[in-house]
């Protein structure tokens, strides 16, 4: 009997792997059209004509999933924000008016999805579960704002907290996802309004504030949004 030559043996696969993009794809859809978030790796795959093990490659779980689609939201909104040929010399606070103008014309392209998943439980704590990734991406996003406007500033008092100002910008975050949610007017030109006022405010305090009254910034904001 001829020995094998294992070395020479190549692992072979029967089709290519499906990507995450396709997953989440698929796990919007039934979401939307089922109107409830599938309970099983093994059905969700099935139906959709692939396995679990592709699906594993990819999330540990439908938790992890969730996470990874307002990841991917971050993600295009950063890709399309530099694709603007003038991004690159704009001032902080005209960087981050881009930033949310771009996540909310996202966000309202998945609409529907997002009211539901955000919905889904009365737990509120279970649902703000799925932007921990967010969460990290944009306290990221805001730190490295302050830390390139820090390295104009010669003396160490005038220079601006990173982790406050990314914190802030985090709760900013959550004001405008609410105010959308809730927002009727056409177009959610109210919403616009409400980023441009509320990026306005944030970077006024930054300003003319003691670093203080940035941690009462969350509610200064829910003031203005109950007025």
């Amino acid at each position: 009997m001829t020995a094998t030559n294992t070395g020479n043996i190549k692992k072979t696969a029967s089709k290519k792997s499906v990507s995450a993009e396709k997953i989440t794809t698929a796990y919007m859809e039934w979401v939307l059209t089922k109107e409830k978030a599938p309970l099983s790796v093994f059905k969700f795959c099935k139906e959709n004509n692939f396995t679990e093990a592709e699906f594993y490659e990819h999330f540990g779980s439908f938790e992890g999933l969730q996470m990874e689609v307002w990841n991917s939201f971050y993600k295009k909104t950063i890709l399309l924000a530099n694709k603007d040929e003038h991004y690159s010399a704009y001032s902080n606070q005209e960087k981050m008016l881009t930033f949310f103008y771009t996540f909310f014309e996202l966000l309202t392209l998945n609409r529907s999805y997002i009211l539901f998943t955000l919905r889904e439980h009365q737990n509120m704590m279970r649902n703000l579960s799925q932007l921990k990734g967010l969460r990290q991406n944009i306290k990221h996003f805001a730190a490295d704002l302050i830390r390139e406007n820090n390295e104009d500033k010669k003396l160490k008092i005038l220079k601006q907290s990173v982790t406050v100002f990314s914190e802030g910008a985090w709760i900013q975050t959550l004001f405008l996802l609410k105010y959308w949610m809730d927002d009727n007017s056409a177009g959610f030109e109210n919403t616009d309004i409400a980023i441009e006022k509320s990026v306005r405010a944030i970077f006024d305090v930054f300003d003319t504030q003691p670093l203080e009254s940035v941690l009462d910034f969350g509610k200064f904001l829910w003031k203005e949004k109950m007025a």
